[in-house]
C-alpha cells in the first residue's frame, strides 16, 4: 500500500532527476550551438545544423506562440461564459434558495445557494432604500 506523503516515490524521483539531467545538457548544448562560431563546429566535423538564424528565432516564436494561446485560452473562455443576466449562470436543477426565515436572528444559516439578486442587494444597495 502506498503510504500517503508529500515525498515523490523513489522511482518518481530518479525519472525527475533523470529529466532534470537531461533537460540541462540539452540546454547547454544549445548554448554551445548558439555561441560557438560555424567555422569552428565545421572544423570538429559537425557540419549539419540549423541556421544561427534559429538561436534566438526559435524561443521568440515559442513565446509569442504562447502569448497568442493565452490570448485565445482567454477570448474562448469569456466566449463560453454565460451572461451575468442569464439564469443558468445562477442557478441549476439542484438550487435551494436561501431563505431567511428558516434561522434565527443572529444565527449562521444552512448553506445553500445564494440568487445573484440577493447578493447584490447585500453589496451595493444602501440600508436606506
Amino acid at each position: 500500500m502506498v503510504e500517503n506523503s508529500p515525498s515523490p516515490l523513489p522511482e518518481r524521483a530518479i525519472y525527475g532527476f533523470v529529466l532534470f539531467l537531461g533537460s540541462q545538457f540539452g540546454f547547454f548544448l544549445y548554448c554551445l550551438w548558439a555561441y560557438i562560431p560555424e567555422e569552428w563546429l565545421h572544423s570538429v566535423g559537425l557540419t549539419y545544423w540549423p541556421q544561427k538564424y534559429w538561436a534566438l528565432a526559435m524561443p521568440i516564436y515559442l513565446l509569442v506562440a504562447l502569448m497568442v494561446f493565452v490570448v485565445v485560452l482567454f477570448g474562448i473562455n469569456m466566449n463560453n461564459t454565460a451572461p451575468l443576466d442569464s439564469v443558468d449562470n445562477i442557478t441549476d436543477v439542484f438550487a435551494q434558495g436561501q431563505r431567511s426565515d428558516c434561522y434565527r436572528k443572529g444565527g449562521i444559516p444552512r448553506l445553500k445557494d445564494v440568487s445573484i439578486s440577493e447578493v447584490n442587494k447585500m453589496f451595493y444597495l444602501s440600508s436606506e432604500t
